[in-house]
């Protein structure tokens, strides 16, 4: 069994169609796939329906914006309830912030010398987008030419510390657990020492965030080399956590992410599964056999 637990729609910032994605996941041979977008679950119902017809499994999550110790970490969310008060209100603050620095972004990069950087030429590109974002802004400045492509843009003026770079509000994680938990999610820390916060989470920190709820981690990432891998796994093992592996798929908006690049094993989406089961979420996965 083929098992992809993180990938991304143009919902947020891939650049497919829930559906398209989910036939995707079909033609590279998945039998499970996770939706994942960023911050929203706006591309659920679509993936579903897709899903039902397909024949393809389908695990409904969300990958959040927190922050620790100063650091972004991501934190994955598998079968939360999306209508619980607390986690759609954290989730309207994060999506609130997103879109509240794409102006000031947006206006640095006209400063810059980018006169095409203008909400109205963003709109073009982001119909679909349930939370615009950075990554919306790169695609942007490849259409103008500015750029070679998304890796470009945010190492020449999106990256933290250049140019265009516009702070928001991220929830901090232990918090988020919580209130993922309380929804009947499961929490699962996404490319941790992938994006600079090897820095902050070390096995001590893994350990406060277990206390606070966190069930497992993305181990086997792109990111991660195979030294970071072995290491991971490890402090998994020490603290019972989950492993998973993960695509991180966005289309063609992240090079060689092809969807089952790195998969996770069936007895670990089990984990995931009794887990959510245990907080009361349905685990029935659409378009399950």
């Amino acid at each position: 069994m083929r098992i992809d637990l993180h990938t991304h729609s143009r919902v947020s910032d891939g650049t497919e169609a829930p559906s398209e994605l989910v036939r995707s996941a079909v033609a590279a041979g998945l039998d499970v796939v996770a939706l994942t977008d960023h911050d929203n679950t706006a591309g659920w119902t679509e993936a579903a329906a897709a899903a039902q017809d397909l024949g393809v499994a389908l695990v409904r999550g969300i990958e959040i914006s927190t922050r620790y110790r100063g650091s972004g970490v991501h934190l994955l969310a598998y079968l939360p309830d999306p209508s619980d008060a607390g986690l759609a209100a954290e989730l309207a603050r994060i999506v609130d912030g997103r879109e509240d620095r794409v102006p000031a972004m947006l206006d640095r990069l006209r400063r810059l010398g980018i006169a095409g950087a203008t909400e109205e030429a963003l709109a073009e590109i982001t119909v679909d987008a349930a939370a615009t974002g950075r990554p919306h802004v790169a695609d942007l400045l490849v259409r103008l030419g500015a750029v070679r492509d998304r890796d470009e843009a945010f190492a020449k003026y999106l990256a933290d510390g250049r140019p265009a770079y516009v702070d928001r509000y991220a929830a901090e994680l232990t918090r988020m657990i919580g209130v993922v938990t309380a929804a009947g999610g499961v929490s699962v820390v996404a490319h941790p020492w992938g994006r600079g916060s090897a820095r902050v989470l070390d096995e001590a920190a893994f350990a406060a965030l277990v206390e606070a709820g966190l069930f497992g981690i993305e181990v086997d990432h792109l990111d991660h080399d195979v030294a970071q891998r072995r290491r991971l796994r490890a402090i998994a093992g020490r603290l019972g956590l989950a492993v998973t592996g993960s695509s991180d798929y966005h289309g063609t908006g992240k090079v060689d992410h092809h969807l089952g690049v790195e998969t996770t094993a069936p007895d670990q989406l089990e984990r995931i599964l009794a887990r959510a089961a245990e907080l009361g979420s349905p685990t029935e996965l659409v378009g399950a056999a």
